[in-house]
């Protein structure tokens, strides 16, 4: 009745931990969270009030499946000024968050049984796209002591005949390390092709991040409005990719979702237009770094031994096995003792389970609170 394809799906553990968590707040419990990867800033009203507007005016139609072309234009407008690429606007696809265009560009590209490498650890959801679209995931380790940063012999060793792509994130998930652009311009020299999750770019602090389409057109570049504009439960994402896959991408675009929301779509060209060009944005950037450090000294002190700072993303990705070597079990006794929710370490692969994953995305206070309370638990 079930395929084997769900069944082996693993789950998503972070899911778990956010789900009992509601469950204790629900109870009365006062939680702190650190699981979720969620901005707390609300999504600027001047994108709220777009959405607003078009909505008023009746524009809750589909739309072409590619998306509207003001905000492909504006996509490809804002490449240019932040990375100095010139993409035409048709190359832009948009789609119902960056996930679907993950899925979209792993189904476009993988024949069954076609290998794509992927750092180790990684975000949790990667293998299970992958195994979706029928390829194999190969993973490549990235080790604490080195920053996470991946190292490109080490991908080298890893191409056999099967490999097909490699799959990227700079800043990454979990661990908030950003890939050095002499490294990214090797990578894309490898003959490869290049998939790379840039949902985090703008959330860097104190270095620059790259575009994998400044060093190739190989590649497919994928990015969205949830995680920069605070607009996680808007679905709004998009892709670059070569001329030659349009057609295919949008054809599956068309099958699969039709076209991401008309009046949302809408909201996205104010996003761009108006708030990542005034001031705002550099804001909420600046305010999460003063949260990363606060998070970083934070741990520090409680015994938590932070080899590389993080330069990206809103994550610090930690080694507690000090404590146990059973993230998942530790990361439930902390919620049910201390009332802190973290994401067990195990989410990111088997490498993980020695560690834990604290996101910053919440108030300097509730930093300071969570990290009183899990230093009087874990002594």
């Amino acid at each position: 009745m079930i395929s084997d394809l769900v069944k082996n799906i693993e789950p998503f553990y972070v899911m778990d931990i956010l789900e009992r968590a509601k469950q204790l707040e629900n109870q009365g419990r006062d939680i702190i969270h650190f699981e979720v990867g969620e901005p707390d800033f609300n999504t600027p009203e001047e994108i709220c009030s777009a959405a607003v507007k078009w909505i008023e005016k009746g524009y809750t139609k589909y739309t072409s499946s590619l998306g509207i072309n003001e905000l492909r234009q504006s996509i490809a407008e804002d490449y240019s000024n932040t990375y100095g690429v010139e993409v035409g606007y048709e190359r832009v696809i948009v789609t119902i968050g960056s996930s679907s265009a993950l899925l979209l560009a792993m189904l476009t590209i993988l024949n069954p049984g076609d290998e794509i490498l992927i750092t180790d650890p990684h975000y949790a959801c990667y293998p299970q796209i992958i195994s979706v679209a029928r390829g194999v995931t190969k993973k490549i380790p990235v080790c604490e002591s080195d920053g996470y940063k991946i190292d490109p012999a080490e991908v080298r060793k890893n191409i056999g005949k099967k490999t097909k792509a490699i799959l990227v994130n700079s800043p990454a998930n979990p661990t908030g390390a950003v890939i050095d652009t002499d490294v990214l311009c090797e990578l894309s020299e490898m003959g490869l092709f290049v998939i790379s999750d840039e949902i985090y770019h703008g959330l860097v602090y104190g270095t620059r991040v790259n575009s994998i389409l400044e060093f190739t057109d190989k590649a497919i570049a994928i990015n969205g409005f949830a995680k920069l504009y605070s607009m996680t439960g808007w679905r709004l994402g998009y892709m670059i990719v070569p001329q030659e896959l349009v057609r295919y991408v949008q054809k599956l675009q068309q099958n699969l979702f039709i076209s991401a929301g008309s009046f949302v779509q809408k909201a996205g060209i104010d996003a761009i237009e108006k708030v990542k060009k005034s001031a705002k944005i550099k804001t909420i950037v600046a305010e999460f770094d003063k949260r990363r450090e606060e998070m970083i000294k934070g741990l520090s002190s409680i015994g938590f031994n932070i080899v590389v700072e993080p330069k990206g993303a809103f994550y610090v990705f930690v080694n507690s096995s000090r404590w146990s070597q059973d993230s998942w079990r530790l990361a439930f006794d902390i919620l049910e003792n201390c009332h802190v929710g973290v994401t067990p370490g195990i989410d990111f692969s088997d490498r993980g389970k020695d560690y834990l994953r604290f996101s910053y995305a919440t108030s300097i206070d509730s930093i300071r609170e969570g990290v009183r309370r899990l230093g009087e638990f874990l002594g």
